[in-house]
């Protein structure tokens, strides 16, 4: 139960100090949040309650595979914000539109012999 919170709070405090760095230098805020701080800290806690190699492997080549669709929404954004739509609705079309994505990298990786 500890092990959690501890996690949590870290993770707490990844997104807040990203929070007040974007207030100052967004694109240091943006170089911060595009680190791969989330999947390191993850590789190292999954190693740690199960420290299997094979295991890892997947984890870190399902990671590469499923950021890949994540990536459009971070230009979908921007785009749609500098086209004069709302903040809330642009986030949450860049969501719908990641989670999409998400959905066919799923149905369609496995197809193509990605391992997810």
């Amino acid at each position: 139960m500890w092990a959690f919170v501890a996690k949590a709070l870290l993770a707490g405090v990844m997104i807040a100090a990203i929070a007040e760095v974007g207030r100052r230098l967004p694109t240091t805020a943006a170089l911060i949040a595009s680190l791969p701080l989330v999947s390191i800290l993850g590789m190292v806690f999954l190693w740690y309650s199960r420290p299997d190699a094979e295991n890892m492997a997947q984890n870190a080549q399902a990671t590469f595979w499923f950021v890949l669709p994540s990536l459009p929404m971070l230009l979908l954004i921007p785009v749609m914000l500098r086209s004069g739509a709302g903040f809330w609705v642009a986030l949450v079309a860049g969501f719908v539109h990641n989670v999409l994505l998400y959905l066919a990298m799923v149905w369609f990786g496995p197809r193509i012999g990605l391992r997810l």
